[in-house]
Protein backbone atom coordinates (compact mmCIF):
# COMPACT_ATOMS: atom_id res chain seq x y z
CA UNK A 1 0.00 0.00 0.00
CA UNK A 2 2.92 2.40 0.55
CA UNK A 3 4.65 2.43 -2.98
CA UNK A 4 3.76 5.30 -5.89
CA UNK A 5 0.79 4.08 -7.71
CA UNK A 6 -0.97 2.03 -5.05
CA UNK A 7 -3.37 4.30 -3.60
CA UNK A 8 -4.94 6.99 -6.21
CA UNK A 9 -7.33 9.63 -5.16
CA UNK A 10 -9.64 10.55 -8.01
CA UNK A 11 -11.79 14.34 -8.80
CA UNK A 12 -14.15 14.48 -11.02
CA UNK A 13 -14.99 17.84 -10.85
CA UNK A 14 -14.55 20.93 -8.71
CA UNK A 15 -15.77 24.06 -10.79
CA UNK A 16 -12.68 23.59 -13.05
CA UNK A 17 -10.42 24.69 -10.29
CA UNK A 18 -7.38 22.51 -8.83
CA UNK A 19 -8.82 20.21 -5.89
CA UNK A 20 -7.71 22.00 -2.53
CA UNK A 21 -9.01 19.63 -0.25
CA UNK A 22 -7.64 16.70 -2.66
CA UNK A 23 -4.25 17.66 -2.74
CA UNK A 24 -4.45 18.65 1.02
CA UNK A 25 -4.92 14.81 1.80
CA UNK A 26 -2.12 13.92 -0.65
CA UNK A 27 0.38 16.00 2.22
CA UNK A 28 -1.44 14.57 5.10
CA UNK A 29 -1.02 10.26 3.16
CA UNK A 30 2.71 11.07 2.33
CA UNK A 31 3.30 12.28 6.24
CA UNK A 32 1.92 9.02 7.30
CA UNK A 33 4.47 7.74 4.68
CA UNK A 34 2.37 6.79 2.04
CA UNK A 35 2.92 7.70 -1.72
CA UNK A 36 -0.95 8.76 -3.35
CA UNK A 37 -1.13 9.64 -6.94
CA UNK A 38 -3.88 11.77 -7.80
CA UNK A 39 -6.24 11.53 -11.05
CA UNK A 40 -8.04 14.96 -11.79
CA UNK A 41 -10.55 13.84 -14.39
CA UNK A 42 -12.08 17.58 -14.54
CA UNK A 43 -8.97 18.75 -16.84
CA UNK A 44 -6.91 15.05 -17.80
CA UNK A 45 -8.41 12.62 -20.32
CA UNK A 46 -9.71 9.25 -19.22
CA UNK A 47 -7.59 7.51 -21.97
CA UNK A 48 -5.58 4.23 -21.37
CA UNK A 49 -2.43 5.70 -19.21
CA UNK A 50 -5.51 7.03 -16.77
CA UNK A 51 -7.29 3.54 -17.38
CA UNK A 52 -4.19 1.54 -16.43
CA UNK A 53 -3.45 3.72 -13.62
CA UNK A 54 -6.86 2.82 -12.08
CA UNK A 55 -6.22 -0.80 -12.36
CA UNK A 56 -2.36 -1.18 -10.94
CA UNK A 57 -4.27 0.74 -7.99
CA UNK A 58 -5.15 -1.19 -4.49
CA UNK A 59 -7.39 1.89 -3.12
CA UNK A 60 -9.40 4.21 -4.47
CA UNK A 61 -10.50 7.36 -3.05
CA UNK A 62 -12.78 10.26 -5.03
CA UNK A 63 -13.49 13.20 -4.09
CA UNK A 64 -17.67 14.09 -4.38
CA UNK A 65 -17.65 17.64 -3.16
CA UNK A 66 -20.21 19.05 -5.14
CA UNK A 67 -23.97 16.89 -6.60
CA UNK A 68 -22.02 16.89 -10.18
CA UNK A 69 -18.77 15.45 -8.82
CA UNK A 70 -20.62 12.55 -7.40
CA UNK A 71 -22.39 11.41 -10.34
CA UNK A 72 -19.36 11.36 -12.12
CA UNK A 73 -17.87 9.67 -9.22
CA UNK A 74 -20.58 7.17 -9.18
CA UNK A 75 -20.57 6.57 -13.54
CA UNK A 76 -16.30 5.71 -12.23
CA UNK A 77 -16.92 3.21 -9.38
CA UNK A 78 -19.60 1.19 -11.28
CA UNK A 79 -16.85 0.96 -13.90
CA UNK A 80 -13.99 0.18 -11.34
CA UNK A 81 -16.65 -2.60 -9.60
CA UNK A 82 -17.30 -4.18 -13.09
CA UNK A 83 -13.68 -4.51 -13.39
CA UNK A 84 -12.30 -5.26 -10.18
CA UNK A 85 -14.91 -6.27 -7.79
CA UNK A 86 -13.01 -6.53 -4.51
CA UNK A 87 -11.17 -2.94 -5.50
CA UNK A 88 -11.52 -1.00 -2.11
CA UNK A 89 -13.47 1.94 -3.10
CA UNK A 90 -13.87 5.79 -1.06
CA UNK A 91 -15.94 8.39 -1.42
CA UNK A 92 -14.66 12.07 0.73
CA UNK A 93 -16.57 15.03 1.07
CA UNK A 94 -19.73 16.71 1.76
CA UNK A 95 -21.88 14.24 -0.80
CA UNK A 96 -20.32 11.22 0.22
CA UNK A 97 -21.80 12.13 3.82
CA UNK A 98 -24.87 13.07 2.17
CA UNK A 99 -25.18 9.60 0.40
CA UNK A 100 -23.16 7.63 2.52
CA UNK A 101 -25.90 4.59 3.03
CA UNK A 102 -26.62 4.06 -0.64
CA UNK A 103 -22.56 4.12 -1.24
CA UNK A 104 -22.16 1.44 1.07
CA UNK A 105 -24.76 -0.25 -0.48
CA UNK A 106 -23.95 -0.23 -4.13
CA UNK A 107 -20.40 -0.71 -3.83
CA UNK A 108 -19.62 -1.34 -0.57
CA UNK A 109 -17.52 2.04 -0.07
CA UNK A 110 -16.46 4.05 2.47
CA UNK A 111 -17.92 7.41 2.80
CA UNK A 112 -15.46 9.88 4.73
CA UNK A 113 -17.38 13.64 4.92
CA UNK A 114 -16.48 16.98 7.10
CA UNK A 115 -12.65 17.01 8.21
CA UNK A 116 -11.57 13.74 6.22
CA UNK A 117 -8.18 13.92 5.43
CA UNK A 118 -7.13 11.66 9.18
CA UNK A 119 -9.71 9.62 8.54
CA UNK A 120 -8.47 8.44 4.94
CA UNK A 121 -4.81 7.94 6.46
CA UNK A 122 -6.73 6.04 8.91
CA UNK A 123 -8.60 3.70 6.73
CA UNK A 124 -5.66 3.79 4.21
CA UNK A 125 -3.37 2.31 7.50
CA UNK A 126 -6.09 -0.30 8.36
CA UNK A 127 -6.52 -1.36 4.75
CA UNK A 128 -2.72 -1.36 4.38
CA UNK A 129 -2.52 -4.09 7.61
CA UNK A 130 -5.41 -6.40 5.88
CA UNK A 131 -8.53 -4.86 7.32
CA UNK A 132 -11.75 -5.00 5.42
CA UNK A 133 -12.23 -1.64 3.39
CA UNK A 134 -15.73 -0.95 4.68
CA UNK A 135 -14.58 0.89 7.98
CA UNK A 136 -17.08 3.80 7.68
CA UNK A 137 -16.79 6.78 10.98
CA UNK A 138 -19.99 6.61 13.07
CA UNK A 139 -20.43 10.73 11.59
CA UNK A 140 -18.92 13.45 9.17
CA UNK A 141 -15.54 14.60 11.06
CA UNK A 142 -16.51 18.38 12.45
CA UNK A 143 -14.15 19.33 14.80
CA UNK A 144 -10.49 21.02 14.10
CA UNK A 145 -8.24 18.33 12.50
CA UNK A 146 -4.40 19.40 12.03
CA UNK A 147 -4.02 21.18 8.67
CA UNK A 148 -1.52 21.50 6.12
CA UNK A 149 -0.53 22.99 3.05
CA UNK A 150 -1.84 21.42 -0.11
CA UNK A 151 0.45 19.35 -2.46
CA UNK A 152 0.12 21.20 -5.57
CA UNK A 153 3.21 18.97 -6.84
CA UNK A 154 0.72 16.31 -7.36
CA UNK A 155 -1.75 18.26 -9.65
CA UNK A 156 -1.81 18.75 -13.31
CA UNK A 157 -0.51 21.95 -13.88
CA UNK A 158 -2.42 25.28 -13.18
CA UNK A 159 -2.96 26.06 -16.94
CA UNK A 160 -5.08 23.37 -17.52
CA UNK A 161 -7.74 25.02 -14.64
CA UNK A 162 -10.32 27.29 -15.24
CA UNK A 163 -8.89 30.90 -16.13
CA UNK A 164 -9.92 34.18 -15.22
CA UNK A 165 -11.34 36.45 -18.10
CA UNK A 166 -10.87 39.96 -17.76
CA UNK A 167 -11.18 42.91 -20.56
CA UNK A 168 -10.85 40.10 -23.22
CA UNK A 169 -7.39 38.25 -21.48
CA UNK A 170 -7.46 34.70 -20.08
CA UNK A 171 -5.25 35.03 -17.23
CA UNK A 172 -4.20 31.65 -15.22
CA UNK A 173 -6.33 31.07 -11.78
CA UNK A 174 -5.43 29.01 -8.94
CA UNK A 175 -7.84 28.40 -5.93
CA UNK A 176 -7.64 28.43 -1.80
CA UNK A 177 -9.57 27.65 1.16
CA UNK A 178 -9.22 30.15 3.25
CA UNK A 179 -12.15 28.04 5.65
CA UNK A 180 -13.94 25.03 5.97
CA UNK A 181 -17.40 24.46 6.41
CA UNK A 182 -20.07 27.16 7.27
CA UNK A 183 -21.54 28.97 10.56
CA UNK A 184 -25.05 29.18 8.88
CA UNK A 185 -27.69 26.99 8.49
CA UNK A 186 -29.31 27.81 4.76
CA UNK A 187 -31.87 24.99 4.36
CA UNK A 188 -31.35 24.02 0.58
CA UNK A 189 -26.81 24.21 0.91
CA UNK A 190 -25.69 20.58 1.73
CA UNK A 191 -23.31 22.10 3.63
CA UNK A 192 -25.01 22.38 6.89
CA UNK A 193 -26.64 19.10 6.42
CA UNK A 194 -23.16 18.30 7.25
CA UNK A 195 -21.21 20.77 9.36
CA UNK A 196 -24.11 21.78 11.42
CA UNK A 197 -23.19 25.67 11.29
CA UNK A 198 -19.61 24.83 12.21
CA UNK A 199 -16.44 26.20 10.57
CA UNK A 200 -13.08 26.15 10.94
CA UNK A 201 -10.47 27.97 9.69
CA UNK A 202 -7.42 27.26 7.72
CA UNK A 203 -4.26 29.02 9.40
CA UNK A 204 -3.21 31.51 7.46
CA UNK A 205 0.48 30.78 6.96
CA UNK A 206 -0.49 27.65 5.15
CA UNK A 207 -3.04 29.23 3.08
CA UNK A 208 -0.38 32.49 1.77
CA UNK A 209 2.35 29.49 1.45
CA UNK A 210 -0.57 28.06 -0.27
CA UNK A 211 -0.73 30.70 -2.91
CA UNK A 212 2.67 31.83 -3.40
CA UNK A 213 2.71 28.22 -4.47
CA UNK A 214 0.28 28.89 -6.57
CA UNK A 215 1.32 32.09 -7.87
CA UNK A 216 5.07 30.53 -8.48
CA UNK A 217 3.14 27.94 -10.90
CA UNK A 218 1.36 30.81 -12.70
CA UNK A 219 -1.60 32.29 -10.84
CA UNK A 220 -2.14 35.42 -11.85
CA UNK A 221 -5.58 35.40 -9.68
CA UNK A 222 -7.19 33.29 -6.86
CA UNK A 223 -10.63 32.43 -6.29
CA UNK A 224 -11.49 31.31 -2.19
CA UNK A 225 -13.28 28.01 -2.25
CA UNK A 226 -14.49 28.53 0.83
CA UNK A 227 -18.74 28.52 1.54
CA UNK A 228 -18.21 32.07 3.00
CA UNK A 229 -14.74 33.99 3.17
CA UNK A 230 -16.51 36.18 5.39
CA UNK A 231 -17.22 33.70 7.81
CA UNK A 232 -14.04 34.99 9.78
CA UNK A 233 -14.32 38.51 9.08
CA UNK A 234 -10.84 39.10 10.58
CA UNK A 235 -8.93 36.43 9.53
CA UNK A 236 -10.40 36.90 5.58
CA UNK A 237 -9.04 40.55 5.99
CA UNK A 238 -6.24 39.30 7.29
CA UNK A 239 -5.84 36.92 4.78
CA UNK A 240 -6.62 39.81 1.68
CA UNK A 241 -3.95 41.81 3.39
CA UNK A 242 -0.93 39.63 3.33
CA UNK A 243 -1.93 38.33 -0.47
CA UNK A 244 -1.72 42.10 -1.87
CA UNK A 245 1.38 43.09 -0.02
CA UNK A 246 3.03 40.09 -1.12
CA UNK A 247 1.58 39.45 -4.63
CA UNK A 248 0.10 43.43 -5.25
CA UNK A 249 -0.09 42.07 -9.05
CA UNK A 250 -2.33 39.14 -8.27
CA UNK A 251 -6.31 39.64 -8.03
CA UNK A 252 -8.65 37.44 -6.11
CA UNK A 253 -12.60 36.48 -5.98
CA UNK A 254 -14.37 34.77 -2.67
CA UNK A 255 -17.92 33.74 -1.77
CA UNK A 256 -20.42 35.46 0.77
CA UNK A 257 -23.53 35.71 2.06
CA UNK A 258 -25.57 38.62 1.50
CA UNK A 259 -26.26 39.67 5.34
CA UNK A 260 -22.44 39.22 5.13
CA UNK A 261 -21.85 42.20 2.78
CA UNK A 262 -23.83 44.63 4.57
CA UNK A 263 -22.40 43.37 8.24
CA UNK A 264 -19.16 44.27 6.80
CA UNK A 265 -19.74 47.00 4.25
CA UNK A 266 -16.81 48.94 5.90
CA UNK A 267 -14.38 46.47 4.71
CA UNK A 268 -15.28 46.21 0.57
CA UNK A 269 -13.44 48.90 -0.48
CA UNK A 270 -10.13 47.86 1.15
CA UNK A 271 -10.95 44.20 -0.33
CA UNK A 272 -11.21 46.26 -3.60
CA UNK A 273 -8.06 48.24 -3.29
CA UNK A 274 -6.45 44.64 -2.14
CA UNK A 275 -6.83 43.38 -5.32
CA UNK A 276 -10.89 41.75 -5.08
CA UNK A 277 -12.41 41.85 -8.68
CA UNK A 278 -16.29 39.86 -7.92
CA UNK A 279 -17.98 38.93 -5.38
CA UNK A 280 -20.45 35.51 -5.57
CA UNK A 281 -23.24 36.02 -3.36
CA UNK A 282 -26.32 34.14 -2.84
CA UNK A 283 -28.81 35.79 -3.92
CA UNK A 284 -31.33 33.18 -4.70
CA UNK A 285 -34.62 34.73 -4.87
CA UNK A 286 -36.30 38.56 -4.60
CA UNK A 287 -39.27 36.48 -3.24
CA UNK A 288 -39.93 36.81 0.69
CA UNK A 289 -41.68 33.91 0.75
CA UNK A 290 -38.94 31.63 -0.75
CA UNK A 291 -36.39 33.23 1.15
CA UNK A 292 -38.18 33.38 4.48
CA UNK A 293 -38.59 28.91 3.38
CA UNK A 294 -34.80 28.83 2.94
CA UNK A 295 -33.68 30.62 6.16
CA UNK A 296 -31.34 33.34 3.81
CA UNK A 297 -30.86 35.69 6.28
CA UNK A 298 -31.64 38.31 3.90
CA UNK A 299 -34.54 40.12 2.16
CA UNK A 300 -34.56 41.29 -1.42
CA UNK A 301 -34.42 45.07 -0.65
CA UNK A 302 -31.24 43.98 1.33
CA UNK A 303 -29.69 41.89 -1.62
CA UNK A 304 -30.30 44.62 -3.65
CA UNK A 305 -28.81 47.10 -1.59
CA UNK A 306 -25.43 44.26 -0.79
CA UNK A 307 -25.32 44.51 -4.91
CA UNK A 308 -24.73 48.26 -4.83
CA UNK A 309 -22.58 48.26 -1.97
CA UNK A 310 -19.88 46.03 -3.61
CA UNK A 311 -20.38 48.45 -7.05
CA UNK A 312 -19.62 51.06 -5.22
CA UNK A 313 -16.33 49.78 -3.64
CA UNK A 314 -15.38 49.06 -6.99
CA UNK A 315 -16.31 44.86 -6.66
CA UNK A 316 -17.87 43.78 -9.52
CA UNK A 317 -21.29 41.12 -8.10
CA UNK A 318 -21.74 38.02 -9.19
CA UNK A 319 -25.36 36.74 -7.72
CA UNK A 320 -26.53 32.95 -7.89
CA UNK A 321 -29.82 32.40 -8.35
CA UNK A 322 -32.57 29.34 -7.04
CA UNK A 323 -35.42 30.61 -9.35
CA UNK A 324 -37.37 27.58 -9.33
CA UNK A 325 -38.35 26.58 -5.69
CA UNK A 326 -42.17 24.52 -4.83
CA UNK A 327 -42.87 28.10 -3.33
CA UNK A 328 -41.23 30.05 -6.62
CA UNK A 329 -43.73 32.25 -9.08
CA UNK A 330 -43.77 33.24 -12.99
CA UNK A 331 -44.07 36.58 -11.23
CA UNK A 332 -41.31 36.08 -8.95
CA UNK A 333 -39.51 34.91 -12.12
CA UNK A 334 -39.82 38.02 -14.10
CA UNK A 335 -39.37 40.13 -11.04
CA UNK A 336 -35.46 38.52 -10.62
CA UNK A 337 -35.61 39.59 -14.99
CA UNK A 338 -36.57 43.00 -14.72
CA UNK A 339 -34.31 42.83 -10.90
CA UNK A 340 -31.04 42.11 -13.54
CA UNK A 341 -31.92 44.88 -15.87
CA UNK A 342 -32.58 47.51 -13.47
CA UNK A 343 -29.34 46.88 -11.70
CA UNK A 344 -27.21 46.57 -14.21
CA UNK A 345 -26.80 42.57 -13.38
CA UNK A 346 -27.74 40.70 -16.68
CA UNK A 347 -23.96 40.36 -17.44
CA UNK A 348 -23.07 39.95 -13.75
CA UNK A 349 -25.17 36.40 -13.80
CA UNK A 350 -23.82 33.43 -15.78
CA UNK A 351 -26.80 31.92 -17.79
CA UNK A 352 -26.85 28.89 -16.00
CA UNK A 353 -28.13 30.91 -13.09
CA UNK A 354 -31.41 31.38 -14.83
CA UNK A 355 -32.33 27.14 -15.21
CA UNK A 356 -31.43 26.51 -11.42
CA UNK A 357 -34.22 23.94 -10.06
CA UNK A 358 -33.45 23.10 -6.23
CA UNK A 359 -31.96 20.28 -5.35
CA UNK A 360 -33.43 17.84 -2.53
CA UNK A 361 -30.32 15.72 -1.81
CA UNK A 362 -30.70 13.06 1.37
CA UNK A 363 -30.04 15.01 4.73
CA UNK A 364 -30.92 18.26 2.89
CA UNK A 365 -32.37 20.34 5.93
CA UNK A 366 -35.19 21.27 3.35
CA UNK A 367 -37.29 17.95 3.64
CA UNK A 368 -38.32 19.19 7.29
CA UNK A 369 -40.52 21.67 5.47
CA UNK A 370 -44.46 20.56 6.23
CA UNK A 371 -45.47 22.45 2.50
CA UNK A 372 -43.05 19.67 0.79
CA UNK A 373 -44.60 16.47 1.70
CA UNK A 374 -47.85 17.56 -1.41
CA UNK A 375 -45.33 18.02 -4.22
CA UNK A 376 -42.42 15.25 -3.17
CA UNK A 377 -42.41 12.55 -5.77
CA UNK A 378 -39.97 10.30 -4.57
CA UNK A 379 -36.12 9.73 -4.50
CA UNK A 380 -34.57 9.25 -7.67
CA UNK A 381 -31.81 7.17 -7.74
CA UNK A 382 -29.97 8.66 -10.86
CA UNK A 383 -30.32 12.07 -10.63
CA UNK A 384 -29.59 11.28 -6.37
CA UNK A 385 -31.88 13.55 -5.33
CA UNK A 386 -35.82 14.09 -3.93
CA UNK A 387 -37.90 14.55 -6.81
CA UNK A 388 -40.70 17.24 -6.72
CA UNK A 389 -43.28 18.82 -8.76
CA UNK A 390 -44.22 22.59 -8.75
CA UNK A 391 -47.94 23.23 -7.75
CA UNK A 392 -48.34 25.36 -10.95
CA UNK A 393 -47.13 23.34 -14.03
CA UNK A 394 -46.30 26.30 -16.58
CA UNK A 395 -43.12 26.75 -13.82
CA UNK A 396 -41.62 23.34 -14.54
CA UNK A 397 -42.64 23.57 -18.28
CA UNK A 398 -40.87 27.11 -17.62
CA UNK A 399 -37.62 25.28 -15.80
CA UNK A 400 -38.05 22.56 -18.47
CA UNK A 401 -37.21 25.40 -21.37
CA UNK A 402 -35.09 27.14 -19.53
CA UNK A 403 -32.64 24.40 -18.83
CA UNK A 404 -32.84 23.68 -23.23
CA UNK A 405 -32.10 27.05 -23.42
CA UNK A 406 -28.93 27.33 -20.90
CA UNK A 407 -27.83 23.97 -22.75
CA UNK A 408 -27.86 24.98 -26.11
CA UNK A 409 -26.06 28.51 -25.80
CA UNK A 410 -23.32 26.01 -24.03
CA UNK A 411 -22.88 23.81 -26.84
CA UNK A 412 -22.63 26.86 -29.36
CA UNK A 413 -21.02 29.69 -27.59
CA UNK A 414 -23.94 31.68 -28.05
CA UNK A 415 -24.00 35.53 -26.74
CA UNK A 416 -25.01 36.41 -23.20
CA UNK A 417 -26.95 39.08 -24.31
CA UNK A 418 -28.70 36.64 -26.76
CA UNK A 419 -29.04 33.77 -24.25
CA UNK A 420 -30.95 36.15 -21.71
CA UNK A 421 -33.31 37.54 -24.30
CA UNK A 422 -34.24 34.02 -25.17
CA UNK A 423 -34.82 33.59 -21.70
CA UNK A 424 -36.94 36.41 -21.55
CA UNK A 425 -38.74 35.25 -24.41
CA UNK A 426 -39.81 31.88 -22.68
CA UNK A 427 -41.07 33.81 -19.65
CA UNK A 428 -43.00 35.76 -21.61
CA UNK A 429 -44.41 32.83 -23.21
CA UNK A 430 -45.05 30.94 -20.04
CA UNK A 431 -46.95 33.92 -18.15
CA UNK A 432 -49.32 34.96 -21.72
CA UNK A 433 -50.61 30.90 -21.58
CA UNK A 434 -53.59 32.29 -19.26
CA UNK A 435 -53.86 36.14 -20.77
CA UNK A 436 -52.99 37.16 -17.95
CA UNK A 437 -50.94 40.42 -17.30
CA UNK A 438 -47.28 40.06 -17.98
CA UNK A 439 -44.53 40.98 -15.37
CA UNK A 440 -42.11 40.43 -18.33
CA UNK A 441 -39.77 43.57 -18.62
CA UNK A 442 -38.68 45.15 -21.58
CA UNK A 443 -35.21 44.59 -22.89
CA UNK A 444 -33.30 44.78 -25.52
CA UNK A 445 -29.70 44.92 -26.10
CA UNK A 446 -28.76 47.65 -28.81
CA UNK A 447 -25.57 47.87 -28.36
CA UNK A 448 -22.71 44.96 -26.39
CA UNK A 449 -22.33 45.18 -23.18
CA UNK A 450 -19.70 45.53 -20.77
CA UNK A 451 -18.43 41.85 -20.04
CA UNK A 452 -17.48 42.25 -16.03
CA UNK A 453 -14.47 39.80 -15.01
CA UNK A 454 -15.30 35.78 -14.53
CA UNK A 455 -14.49 32.50 -14.77
CA UNK A 456 -14.11 30.67 -17.75
CA UNK A 457 -16.03 27.79 -15.51
CA UNK A 458 -19.95 28.72 -14.80
CA UNK A 459 -21.36 25.49 -13.64
CA UNK A 460 -21.48 25.37 -9.95
CA UNK A 461 -23.80 22.60 -8.46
Amino acid sequence: MRAPGEIVLVSCYELGRPPAQLAAAVTALRRAGFAPGVLDLGVEPFDAAAQERLRAASLVAVATPMHTALRLGIALARRLRRERPGLPLVFCGLYATLHAAALREEFGATALGGEWEPALVTLVESVGAGAAATWVPSAPVVERVEMHQPARDALPALARYTRLVVNGEHRVAGAVEASRGCRHLCRHCPVPAVYGGRFFVVPAEIVLRDVATQVEGGARHISFADADFLNGPRHALEIARALHAAHPEVTFDFTSKVEHLLKHRDQLPELAASGCLFVVTAVESLSEDVLRRLEKGHTGAQATDAMRLLKAAGIQPRPSLLPFTPWSTLAGFGALLAWAIEEDLVMNIDPVQWAIRLLLPPGSLLLGEPSLAAVLRGFDTDALAWTWEHPDPRMDALAATVHRIVEDAEATGESHEATFERVLRAADAAWSRRGEVRPVPEWVSAVPLRTPPRMTESWFC
